[in-house]
């Protein structure tokens, strides 16, 4: 009986797959991301945040839809014991293949995660040292609070980023990898209806 308890203790602190994470039931109330091996609970996303991620979709469609796919709130698994689920990705449609059932297999051209005070830390840290070590090679910080966007670049082959530029008001927003993009700060949040709630 000993014996099972302890392998049992063993079995569970063992890293999780990306499969064994995939296979658990559905949670409808909750969503996590698969960190080395440890599923990490995400806080829920409020009605402004929502609001801006689908304003930025129609803003993104609008210049880009006929070279990128444009997806928000997907697992994108870096490999087997690592896996985020960003607010948007755009991937080019040449390497459509990395689209799956199970989500983006592969590296997006873009990540995009929409800044809130429980997500400082986490998008400012964790996912800048995770996109970084997998090599997706630009990364966007929208922040609402200050009404700005941050743009990371992967600088060459030393697997961090750069902190390119920080678009604001009336700035259009660049990407020389990204060259469809064009819209600005302004302009997402002139769209942002008022929440009284919020």
């Amino acid at each position: 009986m000993e014996k099972d308890r302890k392998l049992s203790e063993q079995v569970h602190e063992q890293p999780m797959t990306y499969d064994e994470y995939a296979a658990m039931p559905d949670d409808e109330f909750a969503k996590y991301e698969l960190v080395d091996g440890k599923m990490e609970l995400l806080a829920s996303a409020g009605t402004r945040h929502q609001a801006l991620v689908s304003i930025l979709i129609v803003l993104l469609t609008a210049d880009c839809q006929e070279e990128y796919v444009i997806l928000p709130d997907i697992d994108v698994i870096f490999e087997n014991r690592n896996s985020r689920r960003p607010d948007l990705v755009m991937v080019h449609r040449d390497r459509l293949h990395i689209l799956t059932k199970r989500g983006v297999e592969g590296l997006p051209d873009l990540v995009v995660e929409i800044l809130s005070p429980s997500s400082v830390r986490r998008d400012k840290v964790s996912k800048v040292e995770t996109y970084a070590r997998f090599g997706v090679p630009e990364y966007w910080i929208v922040d609402m609070g200050n009404e700005a966007l941050e743009q990371y670049i992967l600088a060459g082959d030393q697997g961090k980023y750069t902190l390119h530029n920080i678009y604001e008001s009336d700035e259009a927003v660049q990407s020389d990898k990204l060259t469809c993009v064009s819209f600005t700060m302004k302009e997402l949040l002139a769209r942002l209806p008022e929440l009284p709630n919020e």
